[in-house]
């Protein structure tokens, strides 16, 4: 073979390494599983025992209690996760045990018995912690360092996990609610199933991405060396963007929680005289993002080329305040049920549709930023970390959940908006001294060959 045949790993679509396609794909099945199985749980847990579909009859303060702590544990489990990549089996077989393991954990919540149950959200969390954290990292590792393309990168990265979000909401909560439960949970272990497979077989375009880092004497020396007052000073700046990570999240996942509960319970859902299931509603947010999520990306990319502040700080502080905004029209909601017994369903849709902007702004970038930031030898630790934040916020929205039942859903939807924009304006003034500390790193952004 000529040394200049361009190699698996080399090769392009739409602009794009085709690794980044696998990883897409991964993730999409990856999600498709735990997005499925989240519309449901909450629902599976408080649906009464004698019920047609039977659930386990939980109230609702002991189900966000749950939610709660399974959520932040899926996140908090990246941290492990990522140090396991990084110091003996590098991000690219992480990921395939992590896929591995969410296969059994789906495939067991599929079974009757609540050994199974419990059993099953366990292998979930460590399948999730020994794949998130490290899928991410690879998607940055398949770009060099100064590659404007990153950003947009990480946008068709976080469409592909909404693609699974938005079709296992339907299709599993549907068959969920329907069907049965535990068929809703088997069909969400097939998607990981195909996840599995499709990773496998694009192992040939990341052969560059995701390899142990401790194999050859140079890279251990790089392990071995202290950091540098530049490297400090970023990670400084993560830990403290973390932060917001925190608080949006704890925001955004009363999807799954409040909102989910709210949607089942006091919500108009009747188009004439067919009720749309409350796990449908859970689609919104990704549906969202499918139709928006180049428009931002491209909006910002734009931006950044007229010289007008884009940088991932910003973007992801504006995403926060966009985030609370839409916490208003649940505000709205709760007035109008107290009013008059029922909400109307465009309430959640408003909502969705600025958390979704919110979530642009925020988390894909967050992302990438993570990856400018972090030290090559700890990359899959600082994501994990990013995750382990991720998990505090969505253990965060449990305890609001449960706040509600005596604070009331009006307080806490309320607090939510006026916490989120008020913060975030105080961190835009506290911006230009955080971002002194990145020296500089996303000023010189340009496609790289």
């Amino acid at each position: 073979m000529s040394s200049t045949a361009i190699q698996p790993h080399q090769k392009e679509l739409f602009g794009h390494p085709i690794g980044l396609y696998v990883l897409f794909f991964t993730e999409m099945w990856e999600r498709f599983s735990y997005y499925g199985m989240r519309a449901i749980l909450v629902l599976y847990l408080i649906t009464e025992v004698s019920e047609k579909n039977p659930g386990l009859g939980w109230a609702d303060g002991e189900a966000l209690a749950l939610y709660g702590w399974y959520t932040m544990m899926v996140y908090v489990m990246s941290v492990p996760g990522g140090y396991i990549a990084d110091k003996f089996l590098g991000q690219k077989k992480s990921v395939l045990i992590g896929g591995i393991l969410l296969l059994i954990g789906h495939s067991t919540l599929a079974i009757e018995q609540m050994w199974a149950f419990y059993t099953g959200l366990v292998f979930i969390v460590l399948g999730v912690g020994m794949l998130k954290p490290n899928i991410s990292t690879m998607v940055g590792g398949l770009y060099k360092q100064g590659d404007i393309r990153r950003d947009k990168g990480f946008t068709i990265f976080y469409i592909g996990i909404n693609v699974g979000a938005f079709l296992s909401s339907l299709v599993v909560g549907y068959v969920g609610e329907v069907y049965g439960w535990h068929y809703g949970f088997g069909l969400a272990g097939i998607g990981m199933g195909l996840g599995v497979i499709q990773y496998v077989f694009g192992l040939k375009y990341l052969s560059q991405v995701g390899n142990y880092l401790g194999d050859s004497k140079s890279n251990e020396e790089v392990m071995k060396a202290p950091l540098t007052k530049v490297e400090k000073d970023r990670v400084l700046v993560l830990l403290i963007s973390f932060l917001l990570v925190i608080l949006f999240w704890g925001a955004f996942e009363q999807a799954g929680g409040l909102m989910n509960i709210y949607t089942l319970e006091k919500t108009n859902r009747f188009f004439g005289d067919w009720q749309v299931p409350a796990s449908w509603f859970q689609s919104i947010n990704a549906m969202f993002i499918i139709f928006f999520g180049t428009t931002v990306a491209v909006y910002w990319a734009n931006r950044k080329l007229k010289g007008k502040v884009s940088t991932s700080l910003f973007k992801m502080i504006v995403g926060l305040i966009i985030m609370g905004v839409g916490f208003f029209f649940m505000t709205g909601a709760t007035a109008q049920y107290e009013a008059t017994g029922s909400s109307a369903m465009y309430w959640l849709v408003f909502a969705y549709l600025f958390h979704t902007i919110g979530e642009l702004c925020l988390s894909p970038v967050a992302l990438s930023f993570v990856t400018k930031l972090a030290p090559v030898k700890y990359a899959s630790i600082m994501m994990g970390i990013y995750f382990a934040m991720t998990g505090f916020g969505s253990k965060l929205a449990g305890l609001l959940g449960e706040w509600s039942s005596s604070l009331g859903a009006f307080t806490i939807f309320t607090g939510i908006a006026v916490t989120c924009v008020g913060i975030g304006a105080i961190v835009l003034l506290l911006r230009p001294k955080l971002e002194a500390l990145t020296h500089g790193v996303e000023d010189e952004e340009s496609v790289v060959s």
